[in-house]
């Protein structure tokens, strides 16, 4: 056995709340953003389909020719399982031609 003294840790507290005291919080009540649409960056647009359009008309309609026809059923292979079965009242896309 030892005579030496051992160090009296009995009287030794500590507290700790929280940290968040030290840590500051981002403030974000200064940040704002605004989208309306995709449209100006992409130039998409969307078509609802009426009573006796047909893909060649829409196209013939919106791109000068209905050859174009088979873009807007590629573009729509999501919504349109057969290009010659259009509803009225189904929302397409018209994807933006390539400039020949």
């Amino acid at each position: 056995m030892s005579s030496e003294k051992k160090a009296d840790f009995s009287g030794v507290s500590a507290k700790v709340d929280s940290t968040e005291q030290i840590v500051e919080k981002a403030d974000f009540s200064g940040v704002t953003a605004k989208v309306d649409s995709t449209e100006e960056i992409v130039g998409e647009q969307t078509y609802t389909i009426a009573k006796g359009d047909t893909l060649s008309k829409i196209a013939k309609e919106h791109y000068g020719k209905a050859s174009a026809w088979h873009r807007i059923f590629e573009a729509n292979r999501d919504v349109i399982d057969d290009p010659d079965r259009i509803f009225p009242g189904q929302v397409i896309k018209l994807p933006v031609l390539p400039q020949d």
